[in-house]
């Protein structure tokens, strides 16, 4: 196998969209402002006032990850519960559970609306407790369980969701909720001491600034189900404190990897979810892949977790998507962690930790190198994926600014994908919703705060939708 790895990235993050510096320039003579995302200087008068905290969130994993001598280990099976159960996440976690009954049960389940899915999980998982957000649907899916011997508790709306996330005889909670739906249940968990396998990006992009002291004060661990930062977990298992000099994100580089930049204004929604490496993915985390929207939320929660400065965060396109990332030690030795693309992975590594299940090959198809052939690598174009610059920009703001740059762009996807604006618009929508935001950064919100301004992003965003016809 040629191994053809360029020099290292230098990605040079913005200090808030330096036009000067980036090649992506807002041509629209409607929005006559750019995304500077200034902080605001002394003196002046914030609409809203901005309070600063005395020093950064901790992170979840800094820089090492160690296993507690005294941390449990399972003789019998694991009992869990999924919020988003019948969601991509959602129904990996549980094809891994019924693979490993002796290793994994579930306790409790909550879905949106997909009263059909969600009766099948629950007629062969048996859980003791089961949420549907729709409460209107709850009559369907007693209907749908009629006869069922273990009939569960359910529990309807964000409430019923909550519960399920905190249930009592659960230990470790799934989060497979996307977007800041997720954000309370996710708290509530941590308050109940439950252990976090965390697949919503939001829970840290968004509320880091409020989760990460919650989970250190109540001794919970948060661990990362998403590919990137859990190759990034696992090359950090064992190393000794202030080992850590470099995360490397890596990254497919989306659909559109291999489409001049000239053409992105004409690609539709059916040809950016065509990803030609990730399945099951969902779709807007496949449009995320295309803009590369999803590595620079990644580059956001990569710094709340692992605690490394934004200098120390890189991203670079390998479109084999073997190597799910890497890490450079103070010594210049690099680690990394390779795989199939196979979401399941990362997410039986959350449930698992920190030990290893075995996997049988007939259904988790072993890495073979000489079938791969070769790995290479490229600096990504921030031409093309102009999202780079926003995500670093927002990173750096912090605050609230993380969480409304998550809250337009997902809302810039579903109208991508409900065919109102362009490709290129997202990039518009999520720019000049940062920028609007400004004058109210709130630096250490409050979970009100938080969600507050998820809203206010969303409106705001949809609001933009005719002015970009």
């Amino acid at each position: 196998m040629a191994l053809k790895m360029l020099s290292p990235t230098e990605i040079k993050p913005l200090s808030f969209l330096d036009s000067s510096k980036s090649n992506y320039k807002l041509n629209l003579l409607k929005f006559p402002g750019v995304f500077s995302l200034k902080r605001k200087e002394n003196g002046s008068a914030p609409a809203k006032p901005v309070r600063c905290s005395a020093q950064p969130p901790p992170p979840a994993w800094p820089g090492r990850a160690v296993a507690e001598p005294d941390r449990k280990k399972w003789d019998s099976p694991k009992p869990i519960s999924i919020i988003g159960s019948t969601g991509s996440i959602g129904t990996q976690t549980l094809g891994i559970v019924a693979e490993n009954p002796d290793k994994f049960k579930v306790i409790a389940l909550a879905a949106g609306s997909n009263v059909t899915l969600l009766a099948d999980q629950v007629k062969r998982f048996k859980p003791k407790l089961v949420s549907i957000r729709n409460e209107s649907l709850v009559d369907e899916l007693r209907e749908a369980l009629a006869g069922v011997e273990e009939m569960p508790e359910i529990i309807t709306g964000d409430q019923g969701t909550i519960e399920v996330a905190r249930h009592p005889d659960s230990v470790t909670t799934v989060t497979g909720i996307v977007g800041c739906a997720g954000l309370k249940p996710t708290v509530a968990a941590i308050q109940a001491g439950k252990d976090i396998a965390l697949a919503n990006k939001e829970t840290l992009i968004a509320g880091g600034p409020f989760v990460l002291p919650l989970a250190k004060k109540h001794n919970v661990k948060i661990l990362p189900a998403d590919s990137e930062h859990s190759a990034i977990f696992q090359c950090i298992q064992g190393l000794p404190e202030g080992a850590l000099r470099r995360i490397i994100l890596t990254a497919s580089g989306g659909t559109f990897r291999d489409l001049p930049v000239e053409k992105l204004k004409d690609v539709t929604a059916a040809e950016a979810l065509k990803h030609p490496i990730w399945n099951n993915m969902g779709k807007k985390v496949t449009i995320d892949s295309a803009t590369l929207f999803n590595k620079g939320l990644e580059v956001i929660e990569a710094h709340y977790l692992f605690g490394a400065e934004y200098d120390d965060i890189e991203i670079v396109i390998h479109p084999q998507s073997i190597i799910h990332s890497m890490i450079e030690t103070q010594d210049s030795s690099v680690i990394a962690q390779l795989g199939w693309p196979d979401m399941r992975i990362p997410i039986l590594y959350t449930l698992s930790w920190p030990e290893r299940v075995y996997c049988s090959e007939i259904t988790w198809a072993r890495l073979d190198f000489c079938k791969l052939g070769s790995l290479t690598f490229k600096n990504p174009d921030t031409a093309k994926y102009p999202s780079m610059d926003l995500a670093y920009a927002a990173g750096r703001a912090g605050g609230t600014m993380t969480g409304v740059l998550s809250a337009a762009n997902e809302k810039a996807v579903e109208l991508f994908i409900d065919g109102k604006i362009s490709y290129l618009d997202i990039f518009k929508v999520v720019e000049l919703t940062c920028d609007k935001h400004r004058a109210e950064l709130v630096t250490s919100p409050s979970l009100e705060e938080i969600i507050h301004y998820d809203l206010w992003a969303r409106d705001f965003a949809a609001s933009l939708q005719p002015q970009l016809v």
